[in-house]
C-alpha cells in the first residue's frame, strides 16, 4: 500500500463507526433484495401446487407480512445509507478541505508566483466533491454489488447449475470490457479536471480585472479567449463521453444478451423438463437484480475515475513541502529593538538562472528611517520581502537584533513587521473588520484610535454606517487614498517594531498623497522603517538613502550627499522631478 492509498483510507478513521454501520445497512439492503425472489419461487413452486386454497392463502398472508417487515427494514436501511452515508462523505470532504486550505496557508510566495488562483480554487471545491462521492458511494456500491452477484450465483446454482453457468459466463467478459475502457476513461477524466481548472482560472482572472477589460473596451477579446478555453473543455468532454458511451452501451448490450440467453436457454431446459416455469421466473427475477449491481459497478467506475483523479490533484498540492518553515529550536521574537543587518545577501527566484541582486551588505539601526531606491526590476520589493521571510535568501543572512531570522519563529517574526503596500488588499467585509485584521483581539476603541492615527477616522464617520460600513470586495467602494489609510490603520493597530513601505503613495493623487504621507510619517516614528520610493521627492528628508542595483548597493547617504556625487541617484532624481 503506497503513501497516497494510506492517506486516502486515513480519512475514514474518525468515522469508522459510522462507516461500518453504513456498510452493515448496505449489506442488509442487498440481502433483502436476494430474499424476495426466493419467497416468490417458494409460493409458485411449493405453496400454490401443494396446499389447498385456504392453507395457501394463510401461508401467502404470512409470507406477505414477512415481505412487508423486510420492506420496512429495507426502508430504514436505505434511509440511513442515503442520509448518514452521505453525511459521512461530507464530513470527510470537510476534513480534506480544511487540510488543503491549511496547507495553502503554509506555502510561500514562490509557490503562488507559479500558480493560478482559479486552479487552486478548483482543487478545493470541484475535486473534493468528487472525492466525497467516491468515499461514500464507492465502498457501498462495491459491497452491494458483490453481495448481490455472489448471492445470486449461489442461489441460482442450486436452482439449475447449467443455466447459471450460461448466465455467469457473461460476467468475465463484462469485467474485461470494463478494464479495457477504464484506462481510456481515466486519461479523459484527468483532462476534464485540467480543463475545468483552466476555465476557473480564466474566469477568476477576468472578473478580478473586469474594470481594466471595460476601460479598454476589450470585452470581445475576453469573450474570444474564454471561448477558446471553453472549446478545449468541450473537446475533452467529447473524448470522455465517447469512452463513457462505449462503456454504457457495451454493458447494456451484454445485459440484453444475458436476458436473451436466459429466455432461450430456459425455454430449452423447460422443453426437456430440466426446470419448470417457476425456476425460469426466478432466473428472470435474479437477472433483473443483477442489472442493478452491474449499473452500480458502472457508476463506481465513473466515481473511481473522477474521485481518484481529484484525490491525486489534492495530493499533488499536499505533497508540496513548504520551502519556508521554522527551523528546529526556533525562538520567539519578543519586543525587538529593530536593528537589522544584511550580510552578503543574494537572491534569485526558483527556476531562474540569474540572481535578482547579490552582495547586499547593510546595517540599519533601530528606529532608523531607510529609503531604498533604484531602477525598476532591481529587486527593491524583493529585498524587503526577505526580512519577513516571504522569500528565502539564496545566500547570506539577515539578522534582527543580532539573531538570524531563520532562527526566529515565522509567526513571531511577521507579527513584529508591518507592511504597507502600493496595491492595498482589503477583504470583503466592514471597515472595522479590515482594520481589526491587524490585531484580531483589539477592542472597538483601539480600532478607532488606530484609525485616528492613520487620518482615517473622519472619512470613516462620513460613510453610511461608519465603522460598520460594508466596503465590498477588495474595498471597491472606497477611493485609493481611503483604502491606503485603512491599511495604515491596520498596521498602527498591529504596532510592529519594523515597517516596510512599498511605494505606498505612488498610485495616489497629490492631495491623497499628502494625507497618506502624514500618516506614514506618524506611523514610522521610533520604528525601523524601510521605504521603497517611486517618487524620490517623498524621501528627501530621509537620513539614510541606499541605491540598489543588480550588483548590490552602489550608493548610500543623505539626499544632499547623493546629489553632490552626481551618480545613479542624481540621474534618477532628475528623471522623476
Amino acid at each position: 500500500m503506497n503513501n497516497r492509498t494510506k492517506k486516502f483510507f486515513s480519512f475514514y478513521k474518525p468515522y469508522m463507526g459510522l462507516f461500518l454501520l453504513d456498510m452493515f445497512c448496505a449489506f442488509i439492503v442487498a440481502g433483502i433484495t436476494l430474499v424476495n425472489p426466493l419467497i416468490i419461487r417458494y409460493i409458485t413452486n411449493t405453496v400454490l401446487p401443494d396446499y389447498n386454497s385456504n392453507d395457501a392463502v394463510t401461508i401467502i398472508a404470512r409470507l406477505g407480512l414477512i415481505m412487508l417487515g423486510l420492506a420496512v427494514i429495507q426502508f430504514v436501511c436505505n434511509y440511513f445509507v442515503t442520509y448518514k452515508g452521505h453525511m459521512m462523505g461530507a464530513y470527510m470532504e470537510y476534513d480534506m478541505r480544511n487540510e488543503l486550505f491549511e496547507h495553502y496557508q503554509k506555502l510561500s510566495f514562490n509557490f503562488y508566483d507559479n500558480q493560478k488562483t482559479g486552479q487552486l480554487m478548483s482543487r478545493i471545491t470541484n475535486d473534493l466533491f468528487d472525492i466525497t462521492e467516491l468515499c461514500h458511494h464507492g465502498p457501498e456500491d462495491v459491497v452491494i454489488s458483490f453481495i448481490k452477484i455472489t448471492g445470486a450465483f449461489v442461489i441460482l446454482l442450486n436452482v439449475n447449475p447449467w443455466l447459471t453457468l450460461v448466465v455467469f459466463a457473461f460476467i468475465p467478459i463484462m469485467v474485461l470490457f470494463a478494464m479495457f475502457i477504464r484506462k481510456k476513461m481515466h486519461a479523459a477524466f484527468k483532462r476534464n479536471r485540467e480543463r475545468v481548472a483552466e476555465i476557473n482560472a480564466q474566469v477568476e482572472d477576468n472578473l478580478s480585472g473586469i474594470r481594466v477589460v471595460k476601460s479598454f473596451a476589450n470585452e470581445e477579446l475576453e469573450i474570444e479567449h474564454f471561448k477558446m478555453g471553453n472549446d478545449r473543455f468541450v473537446n475533452s468532454k467529447r473524448s470522455s463521453y465517447l469512452n463513457m458511451a462505449n462503456f454504457h452501451a457495451g454493458l447494456g448490450f451484454f445485459i440484453s444478451l444475458l436476458n436473451i440467453a436466459v429466455i432461450i436457454g430456459g425455454a430449452a431446459f423447460i422443453s426437456k423438463d430440466t426446470i419448470n416455469m417457476a425456476d425460469l421466473i426466478t432466473f428472470l427475477l435474479y437477472i433483473n437484480n443483477l442489472i442493478e449491481p452491474v449499473q452500480k459497478l458502472i457508476n463506481f467506475t465513473e466515481q473511481f475515475q473522477n474521485g481518484i483523479t481529484g484525490f491525486n490533484r489534492f495530493m499533488d498540492i499536499l505533497e508540496i513541502e513548504p520551502d519556508i518553515i521554522d527551523s528546529k529550536g526556533a525562538i520567539e521574537l519578543v519586543n525587538p529593538k529593530g536593528d537589522i543587518e544584511f550580510s552578503d545577501v543574494a537572491f534569485k527566484y526558483q527556476d531562474t538562472i540569474n540572481e535578482v541582486f547579490r552582495n547586499i551588505n547593510l546595517k540599519v539601526k533601530a528606529g532608523e528611517y531607510m529609503a531604498l531606491v533604484g531602477s525598476s526590476g532591481v529587486g527593491k520589493t524583493t529585498m524587503c520581502s526577505l526580512i519577513p521571510r516571504f522569500y528565502e535568501t539564496t545566500s547570506g543572512e539577515i539578522k534582527i537584533d543580532g539573531i538570524n531570522i531563520r532562527d526566529i519563529q515565522l509567526k513571531s517574526l511577521r507579527k513584529n513587521i508591518g507592511v504597507v503596500q502600493q496595491d492595498v488588499y482589503l477583504f470583503a467585509g466592514t471597515v472595522i473588520d479590515n482594520i481589526r485584521y491587524g490585531k484580531l483581539e483589539a477592542t472597538r476603541e483601539q480600532v478607532i484610535e488606530a484609525a485616528k492615527n492613520a487620518n482615517a477616522h473622519d472619512f470613516i464617520m462620513e460613510l453610511p454606517d461608519g465603522y460598520d460600513t460594508y466596503i465590498g470586495q477588495r474595498g471597491i467602494k472606497l477611493s485609493g487614498g481611503q483604502k491606503q489609510r485603512l491599511s495604515i490603520a491596520r498596521v498602527f493597530l498591529k504596532d510592529p517594531s519594523i515597517l516596510i513601505f512599498d511605494e505606498a503613495t505612488s498610485a495616489l493623487d497629490n492631495e491623497s498623497e499628502k494625507i497618506v504621507q502624514e500618516s506614514l510619517e506618524k506611523l514610522a516614528k521610533n520604528r525601523t522603517t524601510f521605504v521603497i520610493a517611486h517618487r524620490l521627492t517623498t524621501i528627501r528628508n530621509a537620513k539614510h538613502i541606499i541605491v540598489l542595483t543588480e550588483d548590490g548597493i552602489k550608493e548610500q547617504g543623505t539626499h544632499e550627499e547623493l546629489l553632490k556625487k552626481g551618480g545613479i541617484y542624481s540621474k534618477l532624481y532628475t528623471m522623476t522631478k
